[in-house]
């Protein structure tokens, strides 16, 4: 799957370039490619912006983690949103545990394409233990969670939740990243919950009438995926939405929020109100046009994040250094048919791709766990896909078993979990009691 935006420009340097909006020919685009590829990675300059209402919403922003420790050459960015709920306790959890539970799902030795391709299903791993591990402290607590991981041009986003990531291009074009996980928006996880052994309902009024969002009882919870929430059932899982894809070397700005910012702000608002700024700047404008529109109801938190090509890069026209840069600044606040400079932009930077590599939001965990040869046989057999525990031959569990794959496969053959994650697994789908069994005051069971 791919998106591509814009076309191409000519050759560098060509006096055709300028009235020639046909695609390229291929030995162009294949030099394009290489010379990305010898840009290196972008500069990756970021803002952070919070308005408090209840203290709940935290953040992770570490831009010097290294796939392969001590060595500098393989280093990459994480961008990370909490918002918690019926208190901070969650939201602390998995600030402080789950890149580490991710990193631990991605096996040694692998190659930074290896890596990549295989950072999907860590990243579904990582949600998973981490919310299995904050269930055993029994706290009440939850919270969503929007993770981005930038290496190199490759941006890996994993949510859950409300929180939202968005990207827009250098040609201004608006990509989403994350998905929506309010019932109220996705009917798909409303017959999800329900089938699993939720009930989804709104609030009534003493009068009979409904107020409200949809929400899953018990518990009130207007989500259907989350970290925690122990106290509302299993069937709120914590398996990601993720979406992968590889930017131009024309660069592009995140917008990472919280629900403080989205239920004030459209999409292209964002964008509008933070386009020209630097991305401290761009932040600040955001939140603050955001508690202009709505009042501060809810903690409003923004990370604004910029990938940009480097000030060594080697343009396909030679040009100045701060002519380049110039260029560079404008394109984050006009479109190319903006602006008669956008010819040379395109010449500079290459054409506008955002190329999709990965995406993929089911719910269900054997398909998230069961990666397509060759990335499966990255991954070792006798280890839990979940937890990372070693087992021995014959105690781990097919994460077909029980489905309706499993006729059809051997249930010796990976991915495997151990005892308990396969507890959480069937838990998750509504086919065991949830850890917390409440009862109605008819004494009906919740699970």
């Amino acid at each position: 799957m791919s998106s591509m935006v814009g076309a191409g420009a000519g050759q560098a340097g060509s006096a055709e370039a300028e009235g020639d909006w046909m695609m390229p020919p291929l030995s162009v685009l294949l030099k394009r490619e290489l010379t990305s590829e010898k840009i290196g990675k972008p500069d990756i300059l970021h803002g952070l912006a919070s308005r408090s209402k209840k203290g709940e919403d935290l953040t992770f922003l570490k831009t010097e983690c290294q796939r392969v420790p001590g060595n500098g050459g393989t280093t990459f960015s994480v961008f990370a949103l909490f918002d918690g709920h019926n208190g901070l306790a969650a939201a602390i959890y998995a600030k402080e545990n789950l890149l580490n539970n991710i990193l631990c799902a991605i096996p040694s030795g692998l190659t930074r394409d290896e890596w990549l391709a295989a950072l999907p299903r860590a990243l579904v791993a990582g949600f998973v233990k981490t919310d299995k591990d904050f269930q055993d402290k029994a706290e009440p607590s939850g919270t969503t969670v929007t993770f981005v991981i930038i290496d190199g041009w490759a941006v890996t986003v994993a949510s859950v939740g409300d929180s939202r990531c968005i990207l827009e291009s250098a040609d201004g074009s608006l990509y989403l990243l994350s998905a929506d996980h309010r019932l109220d928006e996705n009917k798909e996880e409303v017959e999800r919950v329900t089938a699993s052994g939720g009930e989804v309902g709104r609030l009534y009024l003493a009068c009979g009438a409904e107020i409200g969002p949809l929400r899953c009882w018990p518990g009130g919870l207007c989500l259907s995926r989350s970290i925690g929430d122990v106290d509302v059932g299993e069937f709120i899982i914590p398996i990601p939405h993720v979406k992968q894809v590889k930017l131009s070397n024309a660069g592009g700005r995140l917008i990472i929020s919280s629900d403080g910012v989205w239920d004030a702000l459209t999409f292209e608002s964002a964008l509008n109100c933070s386009r020209g700024h630097p991305a401290d700047i761009a932040a600040n404008k955001i939140v603050q046009e955001a508690v202009l529109v709505k009042g501060l109801r809810d903690d409003t938190t923004c990370i604004v994040v910029d990938l940009l090509p480097p000030e060594n890069i080697s343009p396909f026209v030679s040009q100045p250094k701060k002519k380049g840069m110039r260029v560079l600044k404008n394109m984050f606040h006009k479109k190319p048919y903006d602006s008669p400079s956008h010819l040379l932009v395109r010449n500079y930077f290459g054409p506008y791709a955002v190329e999709e590599l990965f995406e993929d939001g089911s719910a269900v965990l054997a398909q998230r766990l069961n990666m397509v040869y060759p990335i499966c046989n990255m991954f070792k057999l006798l280890v839990c896909a979940v937890c990372q525990v070693k087992m021995k031959p014959g105690e781990g569990i097919s994460v077909h078993a029980g489905s309706l794959k499993s006729g059809r496969v051997c249930l010796w053959e990976g991915p495997l979990l151990c005892q308990s994650c396969q507890f959480k697994k069937e838990a998750m789908e509504g086919k065991r009691p949830s850890r917390n069994l409440c009862r109605k005051p008819d004494g009906n069971e919740y699970y």
